[in-house]
This record gives C-alpha cells, structure tokens and sequence, in this order.
C-alpha cells in the first residue's frame, strides 16, 4: 500500500534559482522533493530543463521559445531579478521561498526580510533571518556566523572564534539574544 500526499500551491516554499555553480545536485533535488513553484533566470532555465525539471515561471523582460510548455515570464522592469522574483511571490501571498545564488549581498534580501521566510544557499552556508530570542538544536563544532551589524548580542551555547564568527560549543541548542527587529545568520552546510 502507498501513500500519496497532496500538496497545495504555496505549501511548500517557493524555489527561486538564481545559479547552481556551487549547489550539489542532491541538495537541488532535495529542494524540489515536494515540487514547489520554481522561478528562474533564463541561464538557469536551460540548466534545470537540461536535467528535465519543470520550471513554473522565467525572469526575464525577452521570451524564450520552445523551452517548456506553460512557462509564465515574469517582467523584470526597472527592479533588479531579486526584487522582482520576491516582490512577486510577497504580493502573491507566499510564506517562504528557497533562494540558490552564485552571489550574494545581504542588502538585496533585508528588505524582503520581514515579509516572506527567505533561506539562501550561497557557498556552502544556508543564510536566514532569525528573530530577537532565536535557539536552534545544532551538533558540537558548527559555525555559526552573524552577518548583520548588532550592538546587543547575546549568546548562549557558542563561543566566537572570529569577528561575527561562532562555534557550537556541544551538541544541544544555542541561543542568540539582541535588540534589532530581526539579524541574518549563516550555517555552513
């Protein structure tokens, strides 16, 4: 006997793809495992439809013939690609997406930070928001590092081994505490 699960739109987080030059193949698939909307970059498109993933939605202000059928184009105007692929999926009522970048810079995602769950996968480091009181079980030895200015933190359970840079210091949970609205922090993968 199986079982099958159905999965309703915007369930999943979204899966904005952005490059895959340093992403492993089995992370990508874990990431589609439950096929989420995927959003891509005309490079990125013929990638992902060379390893025979649908992609639901291209950014991109020139069409592209015959890659797939029912792709949708999203114009990207005046924004740049993020702000148009985020502005989207905030204004289209998604809670999360998944975001896989060959480049990264922090002040492309704060804006959106506080209205769409936002992961990056950026050069082996899983980049997020967290919240002012944020804990998370993690094994002895991570690093942890704070990539957002703060002049109030506080943590437990991690000992700084470099500037904005932490260690696990056993397994179990590690808090961070500060007075900002929110902080971005990277895990390595």
């Amino acid at each position: 006997m199986s079982s099958h699960h159905i999965v309703r739109e915007k369930q999943e987080p979204a899966l904005l793809v952005l490059g895959l030059d340093n992403f492993d193949d089995e992370q990508l698939g874990q990431l589609l495992e439950w096929s989420p909307t995927l959003i891509a970059t005309p490079d990125i498109a013929e990638k992902l439809n060379a390893y025979g993933i649908k992609i639901d939605w291209i950014i991109t202000d020139d069409a592209i013939d015959n890659l797939q059928s029912d792709i949708k184009w999203l114009p990207v105007g005046k924004d740049t690609i993020i702000d148009a692929a985020l502005n989207y999926l905030t204004s289209r009522g998604y809670p999360s997406v998944n975001v896989v970048t060959d480049e990264f810079e922090l002040d492309d995602y704060r804006p959106f930070a506080d209205k769409i769950n936002l992961v990056v996968f950026y050069d082996q480091q899983k980049i997020f928001a967290v919240n002012p009181r944020f804990g998370k079980w993690k094994p002895g030895g991570e690093t942890i590092s704070i990539l957002s200015k703060t002049s109030s933190l506080k943590t437990e359970g991690l000992e700084k081994v470099d500037t904005d840079q932490y260690k696990t210091l056993a397994d179990g949970f590690f808090s961070l505490q500060f007075d900002e609205p929110l902080l971005f922090i990277a895990e390595t993968l």
